[in-house]
């Protein structure tokens, strides 16, 4: 007869083992069902490209004493409207209205299958909205992305765009001219698919914020995971593929010096985010995305620009240091007044 103890060991090596469970995610469904913004959601409807299209924004009156001066903020790639909202607080307290948008194939906006995504096109649906609410020459700010297509914006519209700024804007370089291989947009797609919360904090990680993380960073990785765990996933998958080649494929750095607007540059210096760089040579990682050097190349290229750096902040100084980006903000922009 086995004795009591080996017996209990015997039966306790047979037991399965219970790992702890990582906590779980919401899932969201394409166009965000089931995630409330901290501002009401309008909707601003259109045809494009032979189809009906809803662009979703969210319009925020001035708190205090209106200055008479509206912003329009646009996200980047890996965040929404409702990600600004401190920016947004901060803002309104000091009397601007506010716009921010959610841009065609992302978050609340619609979700086309078939559609073909340019920088060209979302500027267009852009203007269009503003044009819809009479707003005539707002300041136009535009994170990462959204950087990005604040610059192709003022490009087509000099004329109503009263001054651009950029945060840590990504289309700085030009990744395919210096030696980042193209991604079939099938094989895009595939990528996307593979998308999970811990991919994308991965990403986030190593890239914005230089290794380090906080739990404030969780909520917008969550809201953009939760779309594609959803039911809505492959639609999530494929837009975002269709957008990662527009931003690939249609760079705007050789087109800075052609800019008309007074710019600001908000850069965090720490920020190493180039986008498709994986797929490069150790060589050519290694000399992109350095946002240190890309912002002051970058106020050389454009004829009346300012820079004011971050030399301690990646890629998303508004939302690693809040207090000391949104002080800095309401400075350059009173400035202007």
């Amino acid at each position: 007869m086995l004795r009591p103890l080996l017996l209990a060991g015997l039966l306790l090596a047979a037991a399965p083992v219970v790992h702890a469970q990582e906590p779980a995610h919401p899932t969201y469904g394409p166009r965000l069902e089931g995630y409330e913004y901290p501002f009401p959601v309008r909707t601003f409807a259109f045809t494009s490209q032979r189809q009906a299209l809803e662009m979703t924004y969210v319009d925020v009156a001035p708190t205090t004493a209106p200055n008479g001066r509206t912003i329009v903020l646009l996200h980047g790639k890996n965040f929404c409207a409702a990600t600004w909202a401190p920016t947004i607080e901060v803002l309104a307290a000091d009397g601007y209205r506010v716009i921010a948008v959610d841009q065609i194939g992302f978050c609340k906006s619609s979700k086309p299958e078939a559609w073909q995504f340019s920088l060209s096109q979302l500027a267009g649906n852009t203007r269009a909205l503003l044009d819809s609410l009479d707003i005539e020459r707002p300041i136009i700010m535009g994170h990462s992305m959204g950087g990005m297509l604040g610059i192709r914006y003022a490009l087509q519209n000099p004329d109503a765009v009263s001054r651009l700024v950029l945060v840590n804007p990504i289309g700085l370089e030009d990744w395919q001219a210096e030696g980042v291989p193209y991604a079939r947009l099938d094989a895009a797609f595939e990528g996307e698919r593979r998308t999970t919360f811990d991919s994308i904090k991965t990403y986030q990680r190593r890239f914005y914020y230089d290794g380090d993380w906080q739990p404030r960073y969780d909520e917008p990785v969550a809201m953009l995971a939760g779309m594609y765990a959803g039911p809505g996933g492959e639609i999530v998958a494929w837009n975002q593929a269709q957008t990662s080649d527009m931003i690939f494929t249609q760079p705007v750095v050789h087109e800075l010096p052609n800019l008309r607007v007074p710019t600001l540059l908000f850069i965090g210096e720490l920020d190493r985010t180039a986008p498709g760089a994986a797929r490069a040579t150790p060589e050519v990682q290694a000399r992109l995305g350095r946002y240190d050097l890309l912002g002051r190349r970058t106020v050389d290229a454009i004829p009346e620009a300012r820079l004011i750096a971050f030399p301690d902040l990646g890629h998303s100084p508004q939302v690693e240091a809040p207090d000391a980006f949104h002080a800095a903000l309401l400075a350059a922009l009173g400035s202007a007044r």
